[in-house]
């Protein structure tokens, strides 16, 4: 888990032990605001799926891919909730529920639980984390690839980052 909120909060990965500037990406969403609650419909007890998410960033000659990581920190542990890679890098916006159906040609991580694809939060208090990554490469593992290997590859290849922070469920 050391590695899972290492690479949520970049410093170990990125910054720090790589001698890079890391752009940055403005994160949105029609649904989400930062620093309020997650709205219920996209936690456990509601049946939404991922929520939309929209970014921007200035054009990156370097960027290959884009990389979500969605996590959470609440008062009892940490977890990964979603990972999805190798989105196309001209994609600025994934519609609802897009775990379900994921761009061409991306791939989803198993998450903390070990389920693939989105896994709603369910701890009412933390916070809630939706970090988007440009990529100067394509995340290229094995099938069935650790999260820990794919998160690594990710911050390995991160040139620009944004985030959006949900503060509790509502």
């Amino acid at each position: 888990m050391t590695v899972v909120a290492g690479l949520s909060g970049c410093a170990p990965f990125i910054g720090r032990s790589q001698a890079k500037e890391i752009a940055q990406i403005n994160v949105s969403s029609p649904e989400l605001r930062d620093g309020e609650p997650l709205p219920r419909d996209y936690s456990c007890e509601g049946n939404q799926g991922s929520p939309p998410l929209r970014w921007s960033s200035a054009p990156l000659p370097d960027a290959k891919s884009i990389a979500i990581v969605v996590d959470s920190h609440t008062p009892s542990e940490s977890a990964v909730h979603w990972v999805l890679y190798n989105i196309p890098a001209t994609t600025t916006e994934l519609g609802p529920n897009a775990a379900e159906n994921p761009p061409d040609g991306s791939g989803q991580a198993k998450v903390t639980s070990g389920k693939a694809g989105y896994e709603p939060p369910c701890a009412k208090k933390g916070s809630y984390r939706f970090s988007v990554y440009t990529l100067n490469g394509k995340v290229d593992l094995q099938e069935g690839a650790s999260l820990s290997e794919i998160l690594k590859k990710i911050a390995d290849k991160t040139i620009a980052r944004g985030r959006l922070t949900a503060v509790n469920i509502e």
